[in-house]
């Protein structure tokens, strides 16, 4: 049999089928280690590096079981498709290449409905190769955004199959862990792009947030409110649509809150993240939490949707909800862990401080987040 491509997005169908697939990533050891391929079910993965498929060709292959259908995965291409002809030669019959390589796994956006009906529609976009959720609100012909990535394409894309033009771009806070898309979406549509005071001082051209302020639609239908929710960052803003979702970006999460320790200073942004959880703690338990990220797939519904009631969301993390000040600080340095190099730059990137080529801003958008402060999310991090 021929060997054949695939898309990273019927990876995604296959983990969600539970297909009986086995993933075999060709990369080194250290990038295989550094970032993966990751399904909400169970599924089997082995790592064989290119390299040695080229210098132990019969040993590597025989690494590989037979009869099973074959999905290689690699940086850019090549080394699966060589690898992948390889396997075809010993007699391997169902083998595909990941076409573009492991940044399209990265890029990937799967989206979900939240809500649907005559009034509005609400997508949650999954990044599973980042662990993180954008979304678009629609209403007649219009659509906002909130924290799209920098697979802009893909937003301009989903806009137009649902005949709707893209009026504004949000951004929860300046973004550490990937590159965002909305200034860049701002100039390919004519979008605005609202951001708070994370914001001030750099050269991303938003418009301003201001704490409790609405938007709205030309023709109506459901507010956007502002809500300023300090703490993972300075100006991090939560939007809360319809009395009914919280867009809640980095600063309340299904499972724990966002760190406060990203900017490098700890004890004045856990103090402004303590004074934030104790203001949303008082927000409506019916209100539906749309996270910014999430740690990993237990925390979504049998949907596959990350969408959980806020006093759910209040009891899973009754803990951080109910320290005093002192302790929560404490809990907050006691869960510190480096954050990932490539931060600072990303912040530069979003800031319109520094511009990176193609190939850089896929370097530095790999990998998985490490917004959370949690010890779960710690001891993944050491491990």
């Amino acid at each position: 049999m021929a060997l054949t491509s695939y898309e990273a997005k019927d990876l995604f169908q296959w983990f969600t089928d539970k297909a009986d697939i086995l993933v075999l990533d060709v990369r080194n050891d250290k990038d295989f280690k550094r970032f993966q391929v990751e399904s909400p079910y169970p599924f089997e993965m082995i790592n064989v590096s290119y390299y040695d498929f080229m210098e132990m060709e019969e040993e590597s292959v025989n690494k590989v079981p037979k009869g099973r259908a074959i999905r290689i995965v690699c940086a850019k291409e090549g080394s699966a498709k060589y690898v992948g002809e390889i396997m075809v030669k010993h007699g391997f019959s169902d083998v595909r290449y990941l076409t573009g390589g492991i940044k399209t796994w990265g890029n990937l956006l799967v989206p979900k409905v939240v809500h649907q009906d005559a009034d509005y529609s609400l997508y949650q976009f999954i990044r599973p190769g980042k662990a993180s959720c954008s979304y678009g609100l629609c209403k007649d012909k219009e659509m906002m955004l909130f924290d799209p990535s920098r697979n802009v394409d893909f937003y301009i894309d989903f806009a137009k199959k649902k005949g709707c033009k893209i009026i504004k771009t949000f951004e929860t806070h300046l973004q550490a862990d990937y590159i965002a898309g909305s200034r860049q979406l701002s100039e390919l549509t004519g979008s605005v792009f609202m951001g708070g005071a994370d914001f001030e001082g750099t050269k991303a051209g938003h418009t301003p947030l201001v704490d409790g302020e609405i938007h709205s639609f030309s023709n109506g239908g459901p507010d956007v409110k502002v809500l300023f929710t300090p703490g993972h960052t300075p100006g991090s803003s939560t939007f809360i649509i319809a009395d009914t979702f919280m867009i809640s970006g980095d600063t309340v999460l299904i499972q724990s809150i966002g760190r406060p320790d990203l900017g490098g200073q700890v004890d004045a942004w856990a103090i402004l993240l303590y004074n934030t959880i104790q203001k949303v703690a008082k927000l409506d338990d019916s209100l539906l939490v749309l996270p910014g990220h999430y740690m990993n797939w237990s925390e979504a519904d049998e949907n596959l949707l990350f969408c959980l009631p806020f006093g759910e969301v209040k009891e899973r993390n009754k803990d951080v909800f109910s320290m005093d000040e002192t302790n929560f600080i404490q809990y907050i340095k006691d869960n510190m862990r480096k954050q990932p190099a490539e931060y600072a730059l990303v912040r530069l990137a979003n800031g319109n401080m520094e511009q990176y080529d193609a190939e850089k801003q896929e370097e530095l958008d790999l990998g998985k987040n490490e917004c959370a402060a949690t010890a779960y999310a710690k001891a993944q991090a050491e491990g």
